[in-house]
């Protein structure tokens, strides 16, 4: 088992990498026409299936008003379809739209470009250790 010291100073330069590497990731994001709010809460109705606007909203840990706002934006668009809980009229379900899965997957795939560009400019030998370390970090998050 590793030292706690190690632990602190591995977590720190992971929490840096990972920022770093998402906002360069983002960059992309201002080619879309749809905010990283939206993108996200579209992630969300696409990989995760329908939600409910309360559930989306702690998914994403913001207020219900402002995933409604989020969300409304993206129906107008024809991004998400709407339909009424069959046991609670008050509640509102939202999935994604086949534009909104294509939107989405569209600015996902420029995501990666974008890291993907990061990476050519590695030595292969220290992306393929970085993918053997990124296999053993995530193996347990299922």
């Amino acid at each position: 088992m590793a030292r706690s010291s190690e632990l602190h100073r591995v977590a720190d330069r992971l929490h840096s990498a990972a920022i770093y590497v998402l906002r360069y990731a983002r960059e992309a994001d201002r080619q879309s026409s749809v905010g990283p709010a939206q993108l996200s809460a579209l992630s969300v109705l696409t990989y995760g299936g329908p939600h409910t606007i309360g559930e989306l909203a702690a998914v994403e840990q913001v207020t219900p008003p402002t995933m409604t706002r989020i969300v409304q934006a993206l129906h107008e668009r024809g991004f998400v379809r709407l339909k009424r809980s069959p046991t609670d009229a008050r509640v509102t379900i939202c999935e994604a739209a086949r534009a909104g899965v294509a939107i989405l997957r569209k600015a996902r795939q420029a995501r990666l470009d974008r890291i993907e560009a990061l990476l050519s400019q590695k030595k292969l030998d220290d992306v393929a250790l970085l993918g053997k370390a990124l296999d053993a970090v995530l193996d347990d998050r299922h």
